[in-house]
């Protein structure tokens, strides 16, 4: 068969492991031949291609990003996109399409199933957020990274005696900042599954300052306050409906300010969390995905997307995987309050 291969959506580090994987299984394996579509649907929509072939995967394993490129194109906002995707990939001779993305690329190939393209998926998201999976890659790296930002973070609090509030990547999900503000040790978490209190935020900041040390706050960009409105940078939406997030936690750094009158200060981590080289995990999961996905493609099992459940690497439908958000349960954000203003 002819394959082709793109990456869609947010990048992220573990992308180029995984086309690494289905490359070199698919060609020394199964004899396939493979094309790479440039910049997510964008690819196939307008026909943009590259060589992809095991001289094309060499050393990538370590490089976050993608070598393919990505966009957030929908082609299902474009007049005729599915008409053209389907005539160029008839053009081209590509058999098949294995689509590496989060919610939005996902939805896309399972809409794109629907109507009759060979395709299977593979889960990438640092949110965490893709249904039918314990964990997609990329998410281990940006927890990571968040948590170093937070172990330095705490240093320069305490000397300075001041609030710190770390703003972390988490539009609907907060599970980035769950485990970055557990693993590093976070005084407040505030996730969008849960509207925030700021009277409370406010009460544990001056509960950990009687304690002699200086609070760190880890906020997902979505979190919201009580009966407050998501805080947006602008009105815009994307090809697949979405506003621009950001600015939560400089409004809630100058609210703790005003109430706790102790100097508060934002970090917003932003895209240093999608960048750089993947864990050790996000290496090994998104190497085992792309093997397990261009053995999908070799049986014909379309319309499924391999995810991680438990140890093991299973096949599940595309429709399953993307008809909800995986949110951060009440029960989890529980366990860490234990820890909140202490």
């Amino acid at each position: 068969m002819r394959i082709g291969v793109l990456t869609g959506g947010g990048d992220c580090p573990g992308l180029n492991a995984v086309i690494r994987a289905v490359v070199r299984k698919g060609v020394s394996t199964y004899g396939h031949d493979f094309v790479g579509f440039r910049d997510g649907w964008r690819g196939p929509l307008e026909g943009l291609t590259m060589p992809l072939g095991i001289p094309e995967v060499r050393g990538i394993l370590p490089r976050g990003g993608t070598i393919l490129g990505s966009s957030r194109t929908n082609p299902f906002k474009i007049e005729n996109g599915v008409e053209q995707i389907k005539n160029n990939l008839g053009a081209m001779g590509v058999d098949a399409l294995v689509a590496i993305g989060g919610e939005d690329t996902l939805g896309v190939a399972t809409k794109l199933h629907g109507l009759g393209v060979q395709v299977v998926g593979v889960p990438k998201t640092i949110d965490n957020d893709l249904n039918a999976t314990d964990y997609t890659f990329g998410f281990d790296t940006a927890v990571n990274i968040a948590m170093e930002a937070i172990d330095r973070l705490h240093t320069t609090a305490e000397s300075h005696h001041r609030t710190l509030v770390v703003e972390v990547m988490g539009r609907h999900a907060g599970w980035i900042a769950l485990h970055a503000g557990l693993a590093g040790g976070a005084n407040v978490i505030l996730l969008p599954e849960r509207n925030f209190d700021i009277e409370q935020v406010a009460g544990y900041v001056e509960k950990r300052f009687q304690h002699q040390y200086a609070p760190i706050v880890v906020v997902a960009e979505g979190a919201q306050p009580l009966d407050g409105q998501m805080v947006l940078h602008n009105q815009e939406l994307d090809a697949f409906g979405h506003v621009r997030l950001g600015g939560i936690g400089q409004w809630l750094a100058e609210q703790l300010e005003a109430k706790t009158g102790k100097e508060a200060r934002t970090v917003v981590l932003g895209h240093i969390q999608r960048g750089g080289t993947p864990t050790a995990f996000d290496r090994v999961l998104a190497t085992r995905l792309g093997l397990h996905a261009i053995d999908a493609v070799n049986d014909g099992d379309w319309g499924k997307m391999v995810a991680l459940q438990g140890t093991d690497v299973v096949r599940v439908p595309l429709v399953e995987a993307t008809k909800e958000l995986k949110t951060v349960p009440l029960e989890r954000y529980t366990e860490a309050e234990v820890f909140f203003g202490s």
